[in-house]
């Protein structure tokens, strides 16, 4: 039996006894069972309970057997001293704080249905375990918790950012250059694209912003993908050639070392998102003059950010994926689906941090206002969520989804879950007018 699931009983007061009573045979009255405690000392804070015509205002400490007082070391912890209960299922010894006071102590029971039910839960063999059981929780507590999860999910990016701002001592342009760089090298390129960024700071780009050539050289340069004997032909083409005289120049003049060309995967990529030909595309997104996280700070909706963030790769790919190899193709640009996926993970988490950063409320507003108005993604995950009746409306409902799924249903996290956790507290006989009673 695990206390975590005890904390569950205890703090949904689901316990067997109709008239609890402590094991001096006095009545217990819970008045409130208290705040959960996640972090070190007892595993509720101000509690209120009554016992017998007494009424108590503390800690209460849950454990499987009362021994495990002594093992846990708390006999001999003053920050248990305040403790007013003590909740066990197996009372195999008498306890005392360090202060040599005698909590009282109540053995816990609970209706076998409710942890057959989470025990099903633990057992299932399905990712999402409580699937067969979610459409008889009401709509309203399943979106409201979707939406709650989306905004977890947020919070968890923007950690992951705080960390790329304070390696550019906060400065909002340099650390989205560098996670857009990072977005468009996809999932195979990340690496090597924001490796790219670093070696190539933005104020160098801004320097030749008005020259797209010389922003593709720099790029293609310091990507190592100008250095000889990279590509079968690129010797005979006169696009590489300029590219490659170009920036012999300019890395003279800025002391720039290239990348190791072999950091590049192109193996099993569709063409289309070679990095060659991402490269390309993001320079253009550079050469535009302006602050693109300016731009991001100043746009007002999806359309905006639509006519910014599109761009083309230069003419010379409309024809070739890699250096001095022709192959008829067409305009190479960015799509619909990847400025959406551009927004979900990289634009809007910034926004988002930025309002947090700076007080800023109106820009965590409008980041989630635009993430619901993304439409919903279309991947594995959601795909599962719809076999069990969800069907995501937004982009904020399916990362709310995504993270539903990978925190809670992939850990087992039932309990802490506010649809898992309903679905246990009513065990085996779940009723759907039943569930309506626990809103």
């Amino acid at each position: 039996m695990k206390e975590e699931f005890l904390h569950f009983i205890w703090k949904n007061r689901l316990f067997g006894q109709d008239s609890p009573e402590t094991i001096t045979g006095r009545k217990l009255v819970v008045i409130d069972p208290g705040t959960y405690n996640r972090d070190a000392g007892p595993d509720f804070f101000n509690s209120r309970i009554k016992v017998g015509k007494t009424e108590w205002a503390g800690n209460v400490e849950i454990h499987v057997n009362a021994s495990d007082w002594n093992r846990h070391r708390h006999n001999l912890d003053h920050s248990y001293d305040n403790v007013i209960l003590h909740v066990v299922v197996n009372n195999d010894i008498e306890i005392k704080t360090a202060s040599g006071l005698v909590p009282e102590t109540y053995i816990l029971t609970w209706e076998s249905v409710v942890e057959d039910r989470y025990n099903d839960f633990l057992n299932d063999p399905n990712v999402i375990a409580c699937s067969d059981y979610l459409y008889k929780i009401p709509r309203f507590t399943l979106r409201h918790w979707i939406s709650r999860m989306a905004i977890e999910r947020l919070e968890d990016k923007i950690d992951k950012l705080e960390e790329a701002l304070k390696a550019t001592n906060n400065d909002w342009d340099e650390t989205f250059y560098r996670l857009l760089a990072r977005y468009f090298g996809l999932k195979v390129n990340a690496d090597p694209f924001f490796l790219l960024a670093c070696q190539l700071p933005l104020k160098i780009i801004r320097k030749h912003a008005d020259n797209r050539m010389q922003v593709e050289s720099l790029m293609y340069g310091q990507a190592g993908m100008l250095e000889p004997g990279v590509f079968e032909n690129e010797i005979y083409d006169e696009y590489y050639s300029t590219l490659l005289k170009e920036y012999r120049v300019l890395q003279k003049k800025y002391s720039l070392k290239p990348l190791d060309p072999w950091l590049w995967k192109y193996h099993r990529l569709r063409p289309l998102n070679f990095p060659t030909v991402r490269i390309s595309q993001l320079a253009g997104l550079l050469c535009s003059g302006k602050s693109l996280f300016g731009l991001i700070k100043d746009s007002k909706s999806l359309d905006e950010m639509g006519i910014v963030f599109k761009s083309e790769a230069s003419e010379y790919w409309n024809n070739h994926f890699v250096f001095g190899t022709y192959k008829k193709g067409r305009v190479k640009k960015t799509g619909d689906t990847m400025l959406d996926l551009l927004l979900i993970n990289t634009i809007i988490p910034l926004l988002f941090l930025y309002g947090k950063e700076t007080g800023g409320n109106k820009y965590c507003a409008r980041a989630t206002d635009m993430l619901d108005s993304i439409a919903p993604e279309d991947n594995r995950i959601t795909r599962e969520w719809a076999r069990a009746g969800i069907i995501a409306c937004s982009a904020l409902e399916t990362q709310g989804l995504l993270h539903l799924r990978e925190t809670y249903c992939k850990n087992r996290l039932c309990l802490h879950c506010q649809c898992g956790s309903k679905l246990i507290s009513l065990g085996k006989n779940i009723d759907p007018e039943t569930c309506y009673l626990l809103e």
